[in-house]
């Protein structure tokens, strides 16, 4: 994985704690699903010559600054062993060894140890307490200023619990992350949302008993609408699991899996 870091315009990594910087889909099929992304999102593609294997980046246009993420194949026995083709979202810390061992001490497991790639930085994968799946980086090079997210960008995260409080807790220890605003789903129970300074990054929920595990789902901001993007996935080969629909303040998503399974949603201002 990389980042889309660039040293003139950077800030430090310690400003620049618990930001959201990377999105990675690993999955059974690369070629077919940057078919399927480019047709629904409108990403392009990049490839990373002379790595240690097969990897290509998501841009969200037509420069190399524009990379938002990156997708590989899954590695070998992971499919035998289970794991879905699935999106991780990489978060931004100041130390990636520090944190690892601090998610450790607050009930983490480690799912991929920390390791250094020269042109992205040091990271790792973890798993929280109840089960959500996401990745801690330490950049290799200052990031860019961070934007309201943009068209094609990534523009929120959900995180399904099995312990809403407990989850908020690690995170907010874990990333400073702080609650931005919270609003009452009924029988849903309230949802949580997070941030930090003045950007909203996402919420946190009690997970839908119907729906197994505690999961992150990561929504992608579309150009056009949620409703069109996912009438482009169905056509496409995906599924429609959620939407569309609006939620409060008049933005439309739709939650849907790739053809080869992968869960994302996708998002769209009124």
């Amino acid at each position: 994985m990389a980042t889309t870091a660039t040293p003139a315009t950077g800030t430090t990594a310690a400003a620049t704690r618990g930001r959201f910087v990377w999105h990675e889909l690993m999955t059974t099929d690369p070629a077919a699903a940057q078919t399927f992304y480019k047709e629904v999102v409108g990403w392009k593609t990049s490839r990373m010559e002379g790595g240690e294997m097969a990897y290509d980046f998501w841009l969200a246009g037509d420069t190399p600054d524009t990379m938002i993420g990156g997708l590989m194949a899954m590695p070998p026995g992971a499919v035998e062993m289970g794991a879905p083709p699935s999106w991780t979202a990489y978060i931004e810390v100041p130390d990636a060894d520090a944190t690892v061992a601090q998610a450790v001490k607050l009930g983490a497991k480690v799912l991929v140890p920390a390791k250094t790639l020269k042109q992205a930085g040091r990271f790792a994968v973890l798993q929280d307490p109840q089960g959500g799946v996401f990745a801690v980086i330490t950049s290799a090079m200052p990031l860019q200023p961070e934007t309201d997210p943009k068209p094609r960008e990534f523009s929120w995260h959900e995180l399904g619990t099995t312990d809403q409080p407990a989850a908020i807790k690690f995170y907010e220890q874990l990333f400073g992350w702080e609650k931005k605003s919270e609003f009452d789903m009924g029988d849903m129970g309230v949802y949580y949302m997070f941030g930090r300074d003045r950007f909203t990054y996402g919420g946190i929920m009690k997970k839908p008993s119907e729906i197994p595990g505690t999961y992150w789902l990561h929504y992608v901001r579309v150009a056009d609408s949620a409703d069109a993007a996912a009438e482009r996935a169905k056509k496409a080969g995906g599924k429609l699991m959620m939407g569309p629909m609006e939620v409060p303040g008049g933005d439309r998503v739709a939650i849907l899996t790739d053809p080869q399974g992968a869960v994302f949603a996708v998002h769209s201002k009124p």
